[in-house]
């Protein structure tokens, strides 16, 4: 993450996510962000912890190739935050990287802490961290969709 300060310190309290600079950024760099990554980027809800539109805390379901330049990612919501699964289309990708935080335990990476989109010479860079790695798209644009999920089936 450039901005986004994953261990920030407040008082005696170490390990504090902070989105406040990449937010403070954002204002700045937001109309050099493709459409659809800047309509993502710059939701509301999209770094307010308590929102449900919050990438915090949802589950990294699957990533799939959808064409020759085209990529998927989906999201299972959790049922204590979320009401919806997130589903995000890049278009145009021109780079992906995944990177465990452990290389034993597979392409596993758990729980999103945050994601960060940026702008590109390409269109836009999206890296979104978890628990246990980083998932990193270059791409053209990208497409979220906030999708119902069934939460009464799940304790």
């Amino acid at each position: 993450m450039e901005y986004i300060n994953l261990d920030a310190q407040v008082g005696d309290l170490s390990g504090v996510l902070d989105p406040a600079p990449y937010l403070s950024h954002l204002s700045s760099i937001s109309g050099d962000l493709p459409p659809g990554a800047r309509a993502f980027a710059t939701d509301s809800g999209h770094y307010d912890f308590s929102s449900r539109r919050c990438v915090k805390d949802l589950t990294l379901r699957a990533v799939r190739a959808a064409g020759s330049e085209e990529m998927e990612v989906e999201f299972q919501h959790n049922c204590w935050k979320h009401d919806q699964d997130l589903l995000i289309r890049y278009a145009g990708v021109s780079g992906f990287i995944i990177d465990p935080a452990d290389e034993d335990r597979g392409t596993g990476l758990g729980t999103v802490i945050l994601d960060e989109v940026l702008p590109h010479r390409d269109g836009c860079s999206h890296e979104i961290a978890c628990w246990d790695g980083t998932l990193t798209f270059i791409c053209r644009d990208l497409q979220a969709t906030w999708i119902e999920a069934d939460c009464s089936s799940e304790s």
